[in-house]
């Protein structure tokens, strides 16, 4: 199912929502109305690429819809704007991941404005600019590739093949996380592990182990390290991901 609907939620399908559901859809979007309420929402999700929250309740906000939003976008990386009374947005952006905020409007709401926003948007999200970067860095080629196409339906993906050429890749770019190969021929798993965590640019990116090995010794041996994590290199590729999925979740 493809991920391209923008869900309009709010309690009651007003005059002004039926207006802006109509103003994307002319515009050649997929935008449709839900009720604010958790099981309305979670039917529709899989689907839905942006988020907006339409508040105009005098009542406030359902806590456990904009609770319940907030887990879902952390865990799924999606994005939100939020429309609400000038006075109302500060409650609303307060129970939002900030990642996950990506604009807010006053009420009333400037429909062109709000359009123009969400055509940026998506043009952000094709060219893949909220995916985070994760770095793999192995010395078998199969391996890597195979690792790159799990990963690249939902990250940015770079490789390198040794330590030497994962140092000298994070010099001109960044990365959100480091799957680093533990038995490494020439540089080693913990010998890259030492060099970046020496160097300021490299110290505070967080690395995760990848091993052959599972175990008691060579698990052990791999903890005392402390690195951020550690997979085995026999992991399956839903399970890999929602570790990764869980892994980013709380560093949100």
């Amino acid at each position: 199912m493809n991920e391209n609907l923008i869900m309009i939620i709010g309690e009651k399908e007003t005059f002004l929502i039926r207006v802006l559901v109509k103003k994307l859809n002319d515009a050649g979007l997929r935008a449709e109305f839900v009720p604010e309420s958790v099981n309305a929402i979670n039917a529709k999700w899989a689907e839905t690429a942006l988020v907006t929250y339409y508040n105009d309740s005098l009542t406030g906000f359902k806590e456990d819809v904009v609770r319940f939003l907030s887990d879902k976008m952390m865990d799924d990386g999606k994005q939100l704007i939020a429309i609400a009374e000038k006075d109302d947005l500060p409650k609303i952006i307060d129970n939002i991941p900030h990642d996950s905020m990506y604009k807010t409007f006053a009420r009333p709401l400037d429909n062109e404005e709000y359009l123009k926003t969400v055509t940026e948007l998506f043009n952000k999200i094709s060219s893949g600019e909220f995916k985070k970067t994760i770095l793999v860095v192995d010395d078998d080629p199969t391996y890597l590739n195979l690792v790159r196409e799990w990963l690249k339906g939902d990250y940015k993906v770079a490789m390198a093949t040794s330590g030497l050429q994962a140092i000298k890749w994070l010099g001109k770019n960044k990365s959100d996380l480091i799957l680093l190969d533990y038995e490494m021929p020439i540089t080693s798993g913990p010998q890259v592990l030492e060099m970046l965590r020496s160097e300021e640019e490299t110290k505070n990116i967080p690395v995760i182990f990848l091993t052959g090995k599972g175990d008691k010794a060579s698990v052990m041996a791999v903890v005392s390290l402390k690195p951020e994590g550690y997979f085995l290199k026999n992991i399956e590729r839903k399970e890999l991901l929602e570790n990764l999925r869980d892994f980013f979740s709380k560093r949100t």
